[in-house]
């Protein structure tokens, strides 16, 4: 209760022998003693966290939880897991999949792959991955009565989109095309979703590099023509600085980059 934690911090502050908050009729805030001291406790108690997670999970299985995006899982790490799993048998993966920066302690996450400019404060940032962005359609629309052979004739087809932020009108005007109109045509909020229609041949969806090169591979998607550009992101691994000291963050990493190879 509130009275409860008032009166523990009164405790705290009469063994203290010192002032740790500010109270005013509606707000609480800490003083310039308390400011750097609740910082050095904060601090203490996640190492104390950490040793503890680290002592429980030596000797045994542990889970690893992972966030990121739908599409990045979707359609890179998911398909890849089994071979960590062959490797470390013993460590559970657990994937939770959003867009927004991850709360690591609040929500329990150990590693973050997040698609941005790689600078999360007071976080372990490592590149992973460039990307560039091109168009990709099932290979039927290269048939037919108006085949995907030239840019230009992409005014006869259906654009789809994901809400990327290089969208199809910074391509077209990259590529110096006219009259196709950018705004027209699918609309999805997921890339996993976008990328899948354009598989069933519903229309050209700008892939990116890591999201659409297993399609590639497989032939379920091919590069109608070559002109890219260049992503203004990349994905980074993102961690707590102290959670590399657990085994299966290091595990992880490691693997992470032994799949994307060197870049």
């Amino acid at each position: 209760t509130h009275g409860a934690i008032s009166r523990a911090i009164k405790h705290l502050e009469d063994q203290l022998g010192v002032q740790l908050f500010e109270r005013a009729t509606r707000s609480v805030r800490l003083t310039p003693v308390g400011e750097p001291y609740a910082v050095a406790v904060r601090e203490a108690l996640d190492q104390l966290a950490l040793a503890t997670q680290t002592a429980t999970s030596r000797h045994s299985g542990s889970t690893l939880n992972v966030s990121t995006s739908d599409g990045f899982a979707g359609k890179w790490l998911v398909p890849r897991l089994y071979r960590f799993h062959r490797a470390h048998g013993d460590i559970d993966v657990r994937v939770s999949t959003t867009g927004r920066l991850t709360n690591f302690r609040g929500d329990g996450i150990d590693v973050a792959i997040r698609y941005g400019g790689g600078h999360y404060h007071g976080l372990t940032s490592e590149f992973l991955t460039g990307e560039e962005v091109f168009p990709v359609c099932s290979p039927k629309l290269l048939e037919g009565p108006h085949p995907l052979k030239r840019p230009e004739d992409l005014r006869y087809h259906t654009l789809i989109r994901d809400g990327y932020r290089i969208d199809w009108a910074a391509w077209l005007a990259s590529a110096g095309i006219e009259g196709v109109d950018p705004n027209s045509g699918l609309t999805f909020d997921s890339a996993t979703f976008a990328v899948e229609s354009a598989v069933q041949g519903e229309g050209v969806v700008l892939g990116r590099t890591m999201l659409v090169s297993a399609d590639l591979a497989t032939g379920r998607l091919v590069r109608p023509f070559d002109h890219a550009l260049k992503a203004v992101s990349s994905f980074y691994l993102v961690y707590p600085p102290e959670a590399i000291r657990q085994r299966k963050v290091k595990a992880f990493r490691d693997w992470l980059f032994s799949e994307i190879g060197p870049g």
